[in-house]
Order: C-alpha cells, then structure tokens, then sequence
C-alpha cells in the first residue's frame, strides 16, 4: 500500500468526485474515476480545493478545507460505507426527499461525460405539435436520432407538453414509448422536461389543435409554456397537474432509456409560484423513480434557493463565452453535487464549441447545446439583435437538409466526445 494525500471532509463535500492521488515537489495531482490528473487542471482543482490566504480569510469553511489535508493509508479518500451501492443509499431516499449528496455522485460516476442536445424535431414549431397525435412524426424522429448517432451524442434533452396528456394521456404516453424506443435504439437517453415557462409566442398558454406556421424571420415564435400561467395560478387545477406528473414519471420511473427528470425549465415567479415548483418536486418523488430529479437553476433569488435546496443534481444554462462559463461551473461546483449544462451555446454571444466544449470537458460536466435539426421553431435566427451577421447561426447543427451547419463544428464534437471515451476506456482498463 502506499501513502496518499487524502481532503478533508468538507472538500470531499465540495467534490466528491475527486481523491488526491499525491503530491510531488509541491504540486498536488488528483485523481477521479481512477485518471490521473495532473497539469493545468489539477492546477485549477488546487485553487478550488485549497484556496489562496485571501479566500481563507473570507470564509470559515476554506480554512476549514485548507488546513483540511492529512496523510493515511491507502489508496482511496472515501471509505467503504460512503462507497455503499446506489439501489441502497436509493432507500434512504424516502417519498419527497432529495437523494443524499453521495447517491447523487454515485449515480453521475456511473453515466459517461454526457454530451447531448435539447431536442424537438424539424417539423415541429413547438411541444404541441411534437406530441399531439395528428404531428407526432416518427419517421423524422428516426433520421434526426440517427443524425445524432453518427456525431456520437449519448442524450437529448425533451420537453413535454401538459396539455397533450391532458387531452390524451394514453396516446401521449404511447408517444413518448415510441420516442424512447427510438432515441434508445440510437444510443441515446432521454431527459424529460415536465413544466416549462419559456414562452416566444404572442400566446400566454398553450393549446390544442392546429398549432402557427412559422413566420419567416422570426425566432421561436409560436413556443408556449406548459402548462401555462393560467393552470399554474389556479390552485383548482393542482390535481390534475399532480395527476400528470405522477402519471408520465410512473410510468417510466424504472425505465433505463430515461437519465433523468426536470420538473421544471426555467421556471419564474410570476408564472409558476413558488409553492407549485416546490409541490412537483414532491409528485415527481412520491412514485418514487430510479432517476434523479431536478429543475433549472433560474429566475428569483427565492426560485433559485428553492431549486437548488430541492434539486439531484444542478441544472444550470449558459450561453456566455467560454471564461465566463468555467467562471459559472466553478462557482456552482462549490454546491457540492453533480453539475449539468442543460442548455448552452450561442455562437453570437462566442458560446460556441470550440471554446466551450473543452471547458465542460475540463470538469466533466454534462453538455447538452440547443437545437439539432434546424426546422419551424428557426431557431438558429437570433431572437435578439447581437451585432453580430445573420449568417451566424444562434443554434442547432444541421440544416434542414441534415447537412452540417457547420463542418468544423461537428468535428469538434466528434474529439471531444471521441478523446473523453478513449479516457474512460483506459481507466476501466487500469
């Protein structure tokens, strides 16, 4: 056995994900998923672990994490009680609670770097039309999913749509077995996203039906809400609200083809109340699933701390340039749990993958960008003025045609995801 350099409890907290693996001529080297890491990265990870005298002196609890380092024997910083299998720290999760912080890295240690996109196809202007019987379109599902393969993407980020189930809650439930069954035979996982307040539209809540044409020139616009401020700030339809999330999560709560569960996307006050953000925490656990639960890290300072006490895991969305991104992944890795980008680049505002890419690599947080197959929604159009030429595509990586936006781009993907396997590969094989 050989004598390691062990953190603290509360820089264990800070990271679980990462053991020191040593430290030589002063410089500390760590170690997470048994890779070394060592250079530029372990630099950045000695700054957020044993932070400089003037952090210290700011925060208690850095003094605490720098004086925090002491030697033992051994090979591995967490010991085998903290190490307990997921299905049995799952147990402790009881109805309504929130996994502990260890289940929650047990269940990311497991995941590959996730690499993904938020979804809706080419054909449809918004998750009404995605989802209702008479638009659900399997055939383009198919040749977008296998689009998605051939970069190597492994999830997809998808939104569902209330008021669908609400006029058909077996056929929407059919639907999203055959948009499971279609992803999964692609190599790709799904995250459902339950509620969302993102509305482009001129309306305020969704509806049934033949659903607007897109309007040339314009982003997004005929995206609704789900299930809109009209059902969210009437306490009267709570019941059925909680029936659907009860309903859908049920229904797929032990199915591996699903990664996760966000109850809500960017969820605001003003039109989701904070009782009722909090209450579909609740639902979503109480059928209890296999899969963490969380929603976007957004809006009030009130919304903020509510999702982020009740959340598996932190669900956050950039769409800065690449300092300010690793500026963001720094200050929210300090919750102590797993950090997913849930949505990202912006190539007017230089969110782009070359830069941001390397980035969410560098921490190995998840990356799931907006758009795939550009169609109705248009959104690579920008949806504010940026300076910079239309030409420049705001999201999505394919042309409708399914030609590459952009050749460069995609081969940037393909490394990335590409050199984080290879990784993965050679510490399964040490």
């Amino acid at each position: 056995m050989k004598i390691a350099e062990a953190l603290s409890a509360d820089a264990r907290e800070l990271r679980p994900d990462i053991e020191v693996a040593g430290v030589r001529d002063g410089v500390t080297s760590f170690q997470r998923d048994d890779c070394v890491i060592t250079g530029a990265e372990a630099s950045d990870l000695s700054e957020t672990l044993h932070p400089n005298r003037s952090r210290t002196s700011a925060n208690p609890k850095w003094t605490l994490i720098t004086a925090g380092i002491v030697m033992f024997v051994g090979a591995t910083a967490l010991s085998a009680a903290e190490a307990a299998p997921v299905a049995a720290e799952r147990s402790d999760a009881a109805d309504g609670q929130r996994w502990p912080t260890e289940t929650a890295w047990a269940w990311y240690r497991k995941q590959p770097w996730l690499v993904g996109f938020n979804y809706i196809p080419a054909t449809a202007i918004n998750t009404t039309e995605m989802w209702q019987k008479d638009t659900f379109d399997p055939a383009t599902i198919d040749k977008e999913m296998a689009l998605a393969q051939d970069v190597g993407f492994n999830c997809a980020r998808v939104f569902v749509q209330y008021l669908v189930w609400e006029g058909d809650s077996a056929g929407l439930k059919d639907r999203l077995e055959k948009f499971l069954a279609i992803a999964n035979r692609h190599g790709i996982r799904t995250m459902f996203v339950l509620f969302d307040d993102c509305n482009f539209s001129p309306f305020s809540d969704p509806f049934p039906g033949k659903q607007p044409d897109p309007i040339p020139g314009k982003y997004a616009h005929a995206w609704t809400p789900s299930p809109g401020p009209k059902r969210a700030h009437d306490p009267k339809c709570w019941p059925k609200l909680k029936e659907y999330v009860q309903d859908i999560v049920g229904t797929f709560s032990q199915d591996a083809r699903v990664l996760a569960w966000e109850t809500w996307n960017e969820p605001l006050d003003d039109r989701a109340p904070l009782a009722l953000v909090e209450a579909s925490f609740a639902w979503a656990r109480q059928v209890k699933p296999l899969q963490p639960v969380a929603a976007t890290d957004y809006g009030s300072t009130q919304m903020r701390e509510l999702v982020g006490r009740l959340s598996d895991y932190v669900s956050f969305h950039n769409y800065s340039a690449a300092n300010e991104l690793e500026v963001e992944i720094k200050e929210l890795l300090k919750s102590g749990r797993p950090v997913l980008c849930t949505e990202w680049m912006f190539r007017p505002y230089d969110s782009v993958p070359a830069t941001c890419l390397p980035v969410l690599a560098k921490y190995r947080v998840a990356a799931l960008h907006w758009g795939l197959v550009n169609g109705k929604t248009q959104t690579h159009l920008h949806m504010r003025p940026t300076g910079k030429p239309s030409d420049v595509w705001q999201h999505d990586i394919f042309r409708n045609n399914h030609t590459p936006y952009d050749d460069k781009e995609l081969a940037v993907f393909r490394n990335a995801i590409r050199q984080s396997s290879v990784g993965a590969q050679q510490s399964n094989e040490r």
